[in-house]
């Protein structure tokens, strides 16, 4: 496996694929891929193109990614939303359609989603609906974006009630993790993605979790090797499992891994109290904690994944909500069936799947991890 060196050696550009048939496309991952208009822009035949960023990235990244799709688009402009998870709502995705409509786009129009996962999401799900759906690219400048929420065309919006519960399956046309972008993220951010970096590894690679604890450091500190092979490793993984279950019917649930307890913890607190990775590690604890007490795994296990996300830099105990509110708030999941919570557990070191849980039990977890 690659051993981390010096940040200032930037690491040769992946490429993977996506296979989903005439939907696939490529994820590409490197240093300096903004500034390469045939990678962005993918040799799309469209006169127009809308970046949808927000107001914290657009002065960082816009006008540098405007200038190179000019190269590709004869029409550019930019939109730049309100920053965060509290604004992921109908309010604001209104905010693209009014621009879409007010400056005539039409169907062949392009968007390109420039920014962390919040603006991944809403832009893919506008594409999906202007005029019954109209291209889109990720252009992801969190590290949670370009290892998780950019890639498998999942695309929603929140509602008061739950996270991300009105949406679509929608692909995108290509992915570019431009590894530079994470120099300008804040160090909570970074550790916010690593989240879903660990996340991998007790679900589908242990050999990947053991990486990710040798190199948690190197990581934090943002080297570009180190960064490279999660961010691959990540997707690899990812590709694997949306290539065999585009649209969550059966497999993909184990992406969500942490995420029934985070997404309660989240919708419990308000949108954008805590950042999704955060809520995500939590969540991670608590799904590993309850494993363990359902007899899939041994506590030691348990341990090891907790010891990790705390060294990431990520919250391993919830916010007291009461156990009552986590479990009608985990009750609106989108795994839950017919009101029985579903959570993504963890059967054996690197593998995971769905699996119902006593109220009690979960109580359990619920009051031993909340503070």
């Amino acid at each position: 496996m690659p051993t981390p060196q010096s940040q200032s050696i930037s690491p040769p550009t992946t490429q993977l694929r996506i296979d989903l048939a005439e939907r696939g496309y490529d994820i590409l991952i490197g240093c300096g891929l903004l500034d390469h208009a045939d990678a962005v822009a993918c040799g799309v035949a469209s006169s127009e193109a809308l970046i949808v960023t927000n107001v914290t990235v657009a002065p960082l990244y816009a006008e540098r990614l405007q200038r190179v799709l000019a190269r590709h688009h004869a029409r550019v402009h930019t939109i730049a939303l309100p920053d965060g998870e509290a604004h992921k709502d109908w309010a604001t995705l209104n905010l693209v359609f009014d621009r879409l409509l007010s400056d005539g786009f039409d169907r062949k129009t392009v968007l390109y989603a420039l920014g962390g996962g919040v603006i991944g999401d809403m832009t893919g799900f506008a594409a999906a609906c202007y005029m019954r759906g109209v291209a889109y690219v990720q252009v992801p400048t969190t590290l949670l974006a370009q290892v998780d929420s950019s890639v498998g065309g999942k695309t929603a919006i929140n509602h008061p009630a739950g996270k991300n519960m009105i949406g679509a399956f929608y692909q995108p046309l290509r992915v570019i993790a431009d590894l530079d972008t994470l120099d300008t993220l804040p160090d909570r951010e970074i550790s916010a993605g690593l989240a879903e970096v660990i996340k991998y590894g007790p679900i589908a690679d242990d050999e990947f979790l053991w990486w990710i604890e040798q190199h948690i450091d190197a990581l934090r500190s943002r080297d570009k090797t180190a960064l490279a092979y999660a961010v691959k490793r990540s997707c690899e993984i990812k590709a694997w499992v949306v290539g065999k279950d585009e649209r969550e019917s059966g497999l993909r649930a184990i992406l969500n891994f942490g995420h029934t307890f985070g997404h309660a913890i989240e919708a419990g607190l308000g949108f954008g109290t805590w950042l999704h990775g955060e809520a995500v590690g939590c969540g991670m604890a608590m799904a590993a904690d309850l494993s363990a007490r359902c007899g899939l795994i041994e506590p030691a296990y348990a341990q090891r994944i907790t010891r990790l996300i705390e060294r990431a830099g990520l919250p391993t105990r919830g916010p007291k909500l009461g156990a009552a509110r986590y479990l009608e708030l985990m009750r609106v999941d989108k795994k839950s069936e017919a009101g029985q919570i579903r959570f993504v557990l963890i059967d054996a070191p690197g593998h995971a799947s769905l699996h119902r849980a006593d109220d009690a039990l979960v109580t359990e977890v619920i009051e031993a991890r909340s503070v």
